[in-house]
């Protein structure tokens, strides 16, 4: 394969900030002893275990639940808790302060930059691209938007050229296609300082004053979105979400993905990616699959870094993608297992710990659909051992890895999704199309 030049490493966003403090006024009886966001949608799972299972799987390890009306409940349920790697805490705020106002209880914990969102609307975008957006001239606000049929109920968001020039305010009896905000914002913190007087709307009050001073960008997503303002909102979401939810993954051998032209490359001084390693794991996010990484050396004996989610090597690999816009949602590897004087390769192993094993580990831990689903492979025996616990392997071969990604996902472009068809043999080029609406 060939190689590339050594990745430019940065820290990416790290934390989110989620308001939880609505009343949900629309929704009457039903949101009258729950906060909106914790309205059940399938069994246990509530509206907002959605949105969280989403920041936790872009690598937002910091998440800061911003509570109000009937808050108890949202600190009984999350306070202290971890999801994918990602801390969960709650705070609260002492009276109603407005989506803005909230951010002035979260001060004195805020990173220089967040990711904020609405805890009622899951818009299920590919996180990192939106933060990749923010970085292109450093924008106080970056928005994420949706292009709409009928913007009556959310009013429209005017963008030229990646800037937002103006809001107009929602009116119900204009029914009319456009874009309307998406609830999704990269800030800086400095937004805090305009939070005032309280209570204050981020929305229409700091955001317009932003606007004024060229500061705020938008970028449109075609994602799948939802809130759950109204009684048919709410009930369209417990129609649809639990098979949104679910989403076909890729999962990328570690040599596929690494230069290791340079020895082991363990270590995050050594961190190199192959060509196209990054575009291949945007193309990916960017169609809604799940991303893993699986890590097929025995580290563990050799002291190496990569069997651990957040050891500085897997942290300096997520920064190098998030520079990119891309994520992976985690990283499986396994313990060295020796035979004679010489280690395996975990994943030509089959022994319930590693190989196969870290396969069927992913599939019980996530939501996987297996259709649609492939391992990308270095080596035969890897796509043979993926084989055996029934996903497809490509073969990376020699070349860029984005091109042998998107060959694998076929030429329609489409996103994963209900109906999708894997790839059909362990080749290098994989033919069969993957016809997605």
């Amino acid at each position: 394969m060939v190689t590339g030049a050594p990745a430019t490493v940065r820290e990416p966003i790290r934390q989110a900030v989620v308001l939880v403090g609505g009343r949900g006024t629309r929704l009457g009886e039903l949101a009258r002893d729950v906060p909106k966001p914790l309205l059940p949608i399938d069994g246990d799972r509530v509206f907002l275990d959605y949105i969280l299972e989403s920041v936790a799987r872009h690598g937002y390890f910091d998440v800061v639940l911003l509570a109000g009306h009937l808050g108890e409940q949202v600190e009984s349920r999350y306070a202290g808790r971890t999801l994918h790697g990602s801390t969960l805490r709650v705070l609260r705020e002492p009276e109603p302060l407005g989506t803005g106002g909230a951010l002035t209880v979260a001060r004195a914990v805020l990173d220089d930059a967040f990711l904020m969102m609405n805890g009622d609307a899951l818009f299920d975008i590919n996180l990192r691209a939106l933060e990749a957006e923010a970085s292109v001239d450093g924008a106080t606000a970056t928005l994420a938007l949706k292009a709409l049929d009928d913007t009556g109920r959310y009013g429209r968001v005017t963008v030229e050229d990646g800037r937002v020039v103006a809001f107009v305010e929602k009116d119900p009896t204009v029914r009319a296609p456009g874009t309307i905000n998406g609830g999704i914002y990269v800030l800086r913190r400095s937004v805090v300082d305009l939070a005032a007087p309280l209570p204050c709307s981020i929305e229409r009050d700091v955001f317009p004053l932003l606007v004024t001073r060229g500061e705020v960008r938008g970028r449109v997503f075609d994602d799948y979105f939802i809130d759950i303002g109204t009684p048919e909102s709410l009930a369209r979401g417990r129609a649809e979400l639990p098979a949104v939810r679910v989403r076909p993954a890729v999962f990328l051998v570690r040599d596929a993905v690494l230069d290791v032209g340079r020895g082991a490359a363990t270590r995050a001084d050594d961190l190199a990616l192959v060509d196209g390693a990054a575009e291949a794991v945007r193309h990916l996010n960017d169609r809604g699959y799940f991303v893993f990484l699986v890590d097929d050396r025995p580290g563990i004996a050799r002291g190496d870094d990569m069997h651990d989610d957040s050891t500085p090597f897997t942290l300096a690999l997520r920064a190098c993608l998030a520079r990119a816009g891309a994520h992976v949602d985690g990283v499986y590897a396994a313990s060295c297992q020796r035979s004679g004087t010489g280690a395996r390769s975990t994943i030509e192993q089959d022994d319930g710990v590693s190989g196969a094993g870290l396969l069927h580990r992913a599939f019980a831990e996530w939501p996987i659909a297996r259709a649609g689903s492939f391992l990308v492979a270095v080596k035969p025996a890897e796509a043979a051992a993926a084989a055996r616990v029934g996903l497809p392997g490509v073969l990376c071969g020699r070349g860029r890895l984005d091109t042998i990604v998107k060959t694998a996902l076929g030429t329609s472009g489409g996103r994963a999704g209900a109906g999708c068809a894997a790839p059909g043999s362990t080749t290098e080029s994989i033919s069969d199309p993957r016809d997605v609406s």
